[in-house]
């Protein structure tokens, strides 16, 4: 982890890992980073505590600063109400508003700072449920004792700045110990969704897992079928691209929770053979991930880390491998088409999870595609086969190089240094011929208007078919120049079959065409007539 913050004082101060260091020097980050907070939080700090409230940082950006960052969102817990709270931050900032006044929490803001405020609670869930009864609480031990871990069960009183720490919190950061205030049965059972959290915080932060906590995970790992796809998918999202995402990984496929959320990871686990006649190929897939992440870029460049969508295509590369494993009669195993199987299996998942189209999209096409270099090594790409590779692979070309180097985990020298080179030569031939044409942007030489006017055509079917065979000639070929296109595509015109064809897609236009012209016509009747009935 190497994130930065700023010190008034001792300049800059590099952020470290849990478990790597003294309650003493964390104590001493906290001193440096605390001393950059906004003058605005202490003055915040000063009106409720005038006011006769308590007011308290707490959470993530307590621990965070003493991991040597420091805070840029502002939770913080009070003992006021949250009318009161209201109030107060009324005095304080130019805006408030309600985030969710039944949760007791409320939002602030002083010119670009904000903040939310979140009254003292001690829920209680009822078993089996998973949404609790919101009850306000009194201290602020009572309040950090309800939360998920102890290294998020701190909280630093404002504007006194005195440290509350009830569950030992500090020592677990210093030890790199992920463990619950409580029971983590116990923990768990209130809000499954820690389950997730266990293992991204593990990531995120280098923590090792306490055990009762990854033996809470596995018994009760069934109990995330509760939670929404969404709040699932988020946690997934910060896990990936944490700094140690195969912590992450391990751990929910050690515990079982992989099964529940990425069971076609689990399942790579299934491969292994004890044979030895293929790698193993979830080992295979953690190393691909780390490789990956090992290629992402600086913020200037092609692909900043940490980048979800390459680190995530690195993670499903290969889910359909278990699907298509074969055993030949010559002693090979063979995997025939699983880049095929596992897009679709990777598309499913993460439509299950509800990642977004775009992201879903990237991400299969990457796993699609992560295998179609292979080919470049065993036999010599014309021009027209890497223009397709380029065009296939569109906005998600530098990504697609990244997956294929780390696709290489051989222990083999001389395999890796050939498949290296053949990849050197490969990016060589794309940087050329893009040097040569515009290959970012292959597109026909001729546009679909200037299509229909030569063709004499109307929008319809017909003008994709002209189209694409025009991009076809731009692959095979590279550009040709409109003369030489227009003359191309009047040749292919010249066939009965393709006018045939097009006659019967301009037919099924102009039918479609009526029909939604008849439909629009009796809408405006019926609209003429109501209106005449009612004047």
């Amino acid at each position: 982890m190497s994130t930065q913050s700023a010190s008034p004082n001792n300049g800059p101060v590099t952020a470290q890992n849990a478990g790597t260091t003294d309650i003493p020097t964390l104590m001493a980050n906290a001193t440096r980073t605390f001393a950059a907070l906004p003058p605005a939080i202490m003055e915040l700090g000063t009106i409720f505590h005038e006011a006769g409230e308590e007011l308290a940082l707490v959470g993530g950006p307590v621990r965070d600063a003493f991991l040597g960052v420091t805070p840029h969102d502002f939770d913080m817990t009070t003992s006021a109400r949250p009318e009161r709270t209201e109030e107060l931050l009324a005095q304080w900032g130019n805006a408030t508003w309600d985030i969710g006044k039944e949760f007791g929490t409320i939002g602030g803001r002083r010119g670009d700072l904000v903040v939310e405020v979140t009254t003292y609670r001690t829920d209680e869930y009822e078993i089996g449920s998973r949404k609790p009864e919101v009850t306000f609480g009194d201290t602020l031990e009572g309040d950090l004792t309800r939360r998920d871990f102890t290294v998020n069960a701190m909280a630093m009183r404002l504007p006194q700045m005195a440290l509350v720490d009830p569950c030992g919190g500090l020592a677990d950061l210093a030890d790199g110990n992920l463990r619950t205030p409580v029971s983590a049965e116990q923990s768990f059972d209130d809000d499954p969704l820690r389950i997730m959290r266990a293992a991204r915080f593990s990531a995120q932060l280098g923590l090792d897992v306490d055990l009762d906590v990854m033996n809470a995970m596995e018994t009760m790992a069934s109990r995330l079928e509760i939670v929404s796809a969404e709040r699932i998918r988020a946690e997934l999202e910060r896990l990936i691209i944490s700094p140690y995402p195969r912590r992450g990984i391990e751990l929910m496929v050690h515990t079982g929770v992989a099964d529940i959320v990425l069971p076609e990871v689990a399942a790579l686990v299934s491969t292994v053979d004890e044979h030895k006649r293929h790698k193993d190929v979830y080992e295979h897939t953690l190393t691909v991930v780390e490789q990956a992440m090992d290629l992402e870029t600086g913020p200037d460049g092609p692909v900043p880390a940490p980048d979800f969508i390459l680190r995530f295509a690195a993670l499903m590369h290969d889910v359909g491998k278990p699907a298509t494993r074969r055993f030949e009669k010559n002693g090979t195993v063979s995997f025939h088409h699983h880049e095929i199987v596992g897009a679709k299996m990777t598309r499913k998942r993460m439509k299950a999870l509800h990642f977004d189209k775009a992201t879903t999209e990237a991400v299969t096409t990457l796993v699609a595609l992560h295998l179609r270099f292979h080919g470049y090594g065993e036999a010599a790409w014309s021009d027209s086969a890497v223009r397709r590779y380029v065009a296939d692979a569109g906005d998600l070309l530098e990504r697609l190089h990244r997956l294929t180097r780390a696709d290489c985990t051989t222990r083999n020298r001389r395999k890796a240094n050939y498949l290296s080179a053949a990849y050197d030569d490969l990016e060589a031939r794309i940087a050329a011929l893009r040097e040569q044409e515009e290959l970012d942007a292959i597109r026909p030489d001729l546009d679909g208007d200037q299509i229909m006017e030569i063709l004499g055509l109307r929008p319809s079917r017909a003008v994709k078919i002209a189209r694409d065979y025009l991009l076809e000639l731009r692959m095979e070929r590279g550009p040709l120049g409109e003369e030489a296109a227009r003359q191309a595509l009047l040749d292919w015109w010249a066939s009965d079959d393709v006018r045939a064809l097009a006659q019967e897609y301009q037919a099924q236009q102009a039918h479609w065409e009526a029909k939604v012209a008849e439909k629009k016509a009796r809408k405006a009747a019926a609209k003429a007539a109501r209106e005449a009935q009612e004047n």
